[in-house]
């Protein structure tokens, strides 16, 4: 997606040879006519699919979800990485590890929102080492649903998560490749 690479080369910022911040306009501030885009991108790229429900983990996830919601005209669900006192009905939980936060969190989406017969497209911001896809995938698995396929805003290739999810048989649809950050520049596959 040209559109999201130009606006990584403007306003992204290389950290280290793992870290691509771009918290301006994906996921801290957002750039809501971006995120629109997006969401149009990964409806067109999933059109036929018969997608019931989008699933992300907060935060980043959230506004690339929504806008693929929107599109769709489907509801959009977000894993909570902290169990809150107020959901005391059953829920699905998964295991994710991250990378920049360097913590380990349960995930959790209650179990009334996921049924057996829907169609779960997961969106999410990043996809590098593949835990928080993992995690979201095994909430789908244990809710009994169809897992229509991963959409990823940035994918940092050069980690093994897209890999390893690809030779899982996961659909996985990226619209924007990174195959190395290297001195503080970004290498486009």
């Amino acid at each position: 997606m040209e559109l999201l690479k130009a606006k990584i080369l403007e306003e992204g910022h290389v950290l280290s040879a793992n870290i691509l911040k771009v918290d301006s306009f994906l996921n801290h501030q957002m750039d809501p006519v971006l995120m629109y885009k997006i969401g149009q991108e990964f409806a067109e790229r999933f059109n036929g699919e018969k997608v019931t429900k989008v699933l992300t983990v907060e935060a980043s996830g959230i506004a690339a979800a929504l806008m693929t919601g929107l599109v769709l005209e489907v509801p959009v669900l977000f894993a909570k990485k902290k169990k809150p006192s107020t959901m005391s009905e059953a829920f699905f939980t998964g295991r994710i590890h991250s990378y920049t936060k360097n913590e380990t969190v349960d995930i959790v989406v209650a179990k009334k929102y996921l049924k057996m017969e829907d169609r779960v497209l997961i969106i999410d911001d990043f996809l590098a080492t593949g835990e928080a896809a993992r995690g979201m995938i095994e909430i789908v698995h244990q809710a009994g649903c169809h897992l229509v396929g991963v959409g990823i805003c940035i994918e940092k290739s050069f980690q093994e998560g897209g890999r390893q999810l690809r030779e899982l048989g996961v659909r996985v649809e990226t619209l924007v490749s990174i195959n190395a950050l290297n001195d503080g520049k970004i290498d486009f596959e």
